[in-house]
């Protein structure tokens, strides 16, 4: 089995890699665990697979393009 893994943001410079390739992961904890040598998952962290939201718990399976953003803020409101 094959997942590729992509930080983006704040997360890429914090685990100091963009992208890397796992093998033999069962989940999206796993895959973060493995990809960072188990550092911890910054609190609110949201997490894909193929493009789709996922919880951390979520199953990978071969092929899967697993993916993690820092949360998003900012932003204004105009009315």
């Amino acid at each position: 089995m094959s997942i590729t893994v992509k930080f983006f943001a704040r997360l890429r410079e914090q685990v100091g890699q963009a992208e890397t390739s796992l093998n033999d992961v069962s989940d999206v904890q796993s895959a973060w665990n493995q990809a960072t040598q188990n550092m911890s998952m910054p609190d609110n962290t949201l997490c894909a697979i193929n493009m789709q939201y996922v919880s951390s718990d979520a199953p990978v399976k071969d092929g899967d393009e697993v993916a993690f953003f820092p949360p998003v803020t900012g932003g204004c409101y105009a009315q």
